[in-house]
C-alpha cells in the first residue's frame, strides 16, 4: 500500500505505458468494483476541441457565486497534479491521492490479470474523481471535461443534467478523424437522452452531426448564435466585455478577466448552462451570480500575463485553431510589438500549420525541446519553419532567460504550444519569481 504522495503519482503516472485505449468497459467494471460513485453525482459534461477549460472554469466560478460546492475534473494539469480533481478551485489534498490510490490498487491489480487488461493512468485518475465527489467529499455538483473525443472517452459513462461542446478543430486525427465531421461524430457521443446540449460549433458538417444525434437522444439543443446570442464585443487591456441575450433575457455589459474573443465565446456557454441550471435544479442563481462568477475567473495559460515588464505571455496554443485564436489576439492587441515567440509540441500533433501562422506573425521564433515522452525535438519543428529569423535549443529554461535579458520595451515574449510544455514553464516562472520576493 502507498505511503507517501510521491509513490501515489509515480504508481499513477506508470500507467503511461499502456498509451490511450478508448472504450467504456474498463471504466464500467471499476465503477462496478467501487459501489457505482458515478450514479450517486450531478454532473454537467464538457466537450470540445478547445475552450474546455476555460468554460469549466466559467461555470464553476458562476456557481461558487451562487453559494454551490462545485466539484471540477480537468486535464492536463498547468501547474500542479492535484488540480485535476478540486473542489471550489481548491486541488485534492496529497493524503487524499494516497486514499484514493489505495482504494483503487487492489482493483486495478486484479484487472491487470484479466482479458479486459488494467486500466490507462487517464481511467485510474477519473475513477478517483468518481469516488472523491461520490464518497469522501460530496459536492453539490461536479463539472467533467472530456479527455478526448467523447464517445469513448473515460468521463462519458455519468449521466449528465446537460451537455456542452465548446468547438471542433482538427486535433488528434489519428484517433478521432481526419474531417471535422468524423469528429464531430466522437463529440457528440457525450449526447445523452432527453439532456440539453449546448454548442459553440461553426462548421456546417460538424453541426449536423450534433443535430443528428440529439435529434435520436431527444436532447434539447442550443446552439451559439442561433438560440443564444453575443453582442457589443468589447476587448479591455485585462480582459473582455459583452452582451448576452436570448429570447428571453438579456444581460448587458458582461466582464471577463480572461483575454481574448474567443474566451467571450467560452464566457456564453457557461452563462446558457447557469441559465439552464436555475431553471431545472438551482433556482438561486442569479444575474448577479453570472456577472460575479465571469469577472472572477481565471485559468492559467490561457493568454495569461504573466508580466507586464518585460511583457510576457503564455499561451496553450497546442492545435491549429488555438494558434489561429493566440494570433488573432497577439495582431489585434499587440501590433505595435515586436513578438519573439517560444514554441514547443508534441510530436502526434500536426504542426505544420500552427508553426505557419506564428512564422507570420513573429520578428523571432524559437523551437524548444522539452521532457515529455511524446515531445516534438526542437530540430522537428524547426525544419517546419521558413522564418528568416528562427533558431532551435533542447534548453527551454536557457532559451527563456535569454530572450528575458534580450527583451525591450517595445517588445515581448511570447511562450505558448502543448499544454505540458506549459505546465513546466509555469512551474519554472514560479520558481523565479518566489526566489526574487
Amino acid at each position: 500500500m502507498f505511503q507517501t504522495y510521491e509513490d501515489a503519482l509515480d504508481w499513477i503516472h506508470s500507467r503511461l505505458r499502456l498509451g490511450i485505449k478508448p472504450g467504456l468497459t474498463r471504466m464500467n467494471m471499476m465503477m462496478e468494483k467501487l459501489n457505482f460513485p458515478e450514479s450517486q453525482l450531478k454532473t454537467v459534461h464538457i466537450g470540445g476541441t478547445n475552450g474546455k477549460g476555460s468554460t469549466v472554469t466559467y461555470l464553476r466560478c458562476i456557481l461558487e457565486s451562487g453559494g454551490l460546492t462545485v466539484g471540477t475534473y480537468t486535464s492536463p494539469y498547468i501547474e500542479q497534479f492535484n488540480e485535476r480533481i478540486s473542489i471550489n478551485g481548491e486541488p485534492i489534498s496529497d493524503e487524499e491521492i494516497i486514499k484514493l490510490c489505495n482504494i483503487l490498487y487492489p482493483i486495478v491489480a486484479e484487472m491487470d490479470q484479466m482479458d479486459i487488461g488494467g486500466p490507462t493512468e487517464f481511467e485510474i485518475i477519473t475513477a478517483m474523481s468518481f469516488y472523491y465527489f461520490a464518497f469522501i467529499k460530496p459536492v453539490d455538483i461536479v463539472i467533467y471535461e472530456v479527455g478526448l473525443g467523447g464517445r469513448f472517452d473515460s468521463t462519458n459513462i455519468i449521466h449528465p443534467i446537460l451537455s456542452i461542446i465548446t468547438s471542433i478543430g482538427l486535433d488528434h486525427t489519428a484517433i478521432l478523424g481526419d474531417t471535422y465531421e468524423e469528429i464531430a461524430r466522437e463529440k457528440a457521443g457525450i449526447i445523452k437522452k432527453n439532456t440539453p446540449i449546448i454548442a459553440a460549433i461553426k462548421q456546417e458538417e460538424a453541426l449536423a452531426e450534433i443535430i443528428k444525434k440529439a435529434e435520436k437522444e431527444n436532447a434539447p439543443i442550443y446552439f451559439l448564435n442561433k438560440h443564444f446570442v453575443i453582442a457589443d464585443p468589447i476587448s479591455w487591456k485585462q480582459g473582455e466585455s459583452f452582451t448576452f441575450q436570448t429570447a428571453a433575457e438579456k444581460l448587458e455589459n458582461l466582464q471577463l478577466s480572461m483575454m481574448g474573443k474567443h474566451q467571450i465565446e467560452n464566457a456564453s456557454l457557461a452563462v446558457m448552462a447557469a441559465i439552464l441550471l436555475k431553471k431545472e435544479i438551482f433556482p438561486q442563481i442569479s444575474q448577479e451570480h453570472i456577472r460575479m462568477g465571469l469577472k472572477e475567473a481565471k485559468w492559467p495559460g490561457r493568454f495569461e500575463m504573466v508580466s507586464e515588464n518585460p511583457l510576457v505571455i503564455l499561451d496553450g496554443a497546442h492545435n491549429e485553431e488555438g494558434v489561429q485564436a493566440l494570433t488573432t489576439e497577439l495582431t489585434k492587441r499587440f501590433k505595435d510589438k515586436n513578438k519573439t515567440i517560444i514554441f514547443a509540441a508534441l510530436s502526434d500533433k500536426k504542426t505544420d500549420k500552427m508553426i505557419h501562422q506564428l512564422d507570420g506573425i513573429a520578428d523571432k521564433i524559437i523551437f524548444v525541446s522539452f521532457d515529455y515522452p511524446r515531445a516534438a525535438t526542437c530540430q522537428e519543428l524547426y525544419k517546419e519553419s521558413h522564418h528568416q529569423q528562427k533558431a532551435y535549443s533542447t534548453d527551454w529554461k536557457k532559451s527563456i532567460n535569454e530572450q528575458l535579458e534580450e527583451i525591450e520595451d517595445d517588445s515581448m515574449l511570447i511562450i505558448t504550444g502543448s499544454l505540458y510544455f506549459l505546465s513546466a514553464v509555469k512551474a519554472y516562472w514560479k520558481g523565479k519569481n518566489d526566489k526574487h520576493k
